[in-house]
C-alpha cells in the first residue's frame, strides 16, 4: 500500500492556501466591480424620470445580480 509522504501533505496544504489566496483576490476584485457597477446604476437613475427607464439601466441591474450570484455563490465555498 502506498502511504502518503508528509510532503505530499504539505503539497495538497500549499495547494490549498494558494487556491484559498486566489478565491479571496477574485473576490475582492468582483467586489470592487460591484461596487462600481452599482455606482453607475446609481448615476444612471438618477438621470432618468419616471416615465423614462433605460434599456442600459436593466442590462446593469441584471448583470449586478448575476455578480452578485456568482460572489455568494463562491462564499459558499
Amino acid at each position: 500500500m502506498d502511504t502518503p509522504s508528509p510532503l505530499d501533505g504539505s503539497r495538497a496544504e500549499q495547494q490549498e492556501k494558494a487556491r484559498s489566496t486566489d478565491r479571496q483576490k477574485r473576490l475582492v476584485a468582483d467586489t470592487d466591480k460591484l461596487l462600481a457597477l452599482a455606482t453607475d446604476l446609481k448615476q444612471q437613475v438618477d438621470k432618468t424620470n419616471q416615465n423614462i427607464l433605460s434599456v442600459d439601466v436593466i442590462k446593469k441591474a441584471d448583470e449586478i445580480e448575476k455578480l452578485a450570484h456568482s460572489v455568494k455563490e463562491r462564499m459558499k465555498g
